[in-house]
């Protein structure tokens, strides 16, 4: 699994509050992604485009493990979460609906807004195409890999199902 795209750097101890507030959280998930982390960057709802990169620093999605906030972000068409260190019900739930998301430490002292990031799932390399910067990021469990690769929880479970009936 790849992606590659603009990068939207954000800071470290972002809570789920913030990517998408709890006034909007009942919202359709066209409503949240027009307003998701608008607190923190007003462009990104506006500007974020299908590919896009989310960079972030330490304690990214903390605070509540509803899994609203990592759908509000897949509704952007966002193709990859690169972050220092996720809360780690925000880690799982990202998984869960088949949104992928490195852990890779350092990534915010070396990308900028705007940078081209391209993005190996599989094998935890990022690089930043703008200033030829590389990192591995930690690998990610078989099980949240294979998970991912089968776009969520539930078409995996489906899948599984099928298996067993034959």
């Amino acid at each position: 699994m790849q992606a590659r795209g603009r990068c939207w750097t954000f800071g470290d101890n972002i809570p789920t509050d913030q990517i998408v507030r709890s006034d909007r959280a009942l919202a359709s998930l066209e409503e949240m992604r027009a307003h998701v982390l608008e607190n923190l960057n007003p462009d990104f709802p506006k500007q974020v485009r299908p590919g896009d990169i989310l960079v972030a620093g330490k304690h990214f999605g903390q605070s509540s493990g509803r899994a609203i906030a990592p759908k509000a972000l897949q509704a952007t068409g966002i193709g990859a979460i690169v972050v220092e260190y996720a809360a780690r019900l925000f880690y799982r739930n990202c998984f869960e609906i088949g949104l992928p998301l490195l852990e890779c430490p350092g990534i915010t002292a070396a990308v900028s807004d705007g940078d081209v990031l391209s993005v190996d799932m599989t094998t935890g390399a990022v690089e930043d195409e703008t200033n030829g910067t590389r990192f591995t990021a930690r690998a990610v469990d078989p099980f949240l890999m294979e998970m991912l690769e089968a776009g969520g929880i539930i078409p995996m479970a489906a899948r599984l199902a099928g298996e067993e009936e034959n």
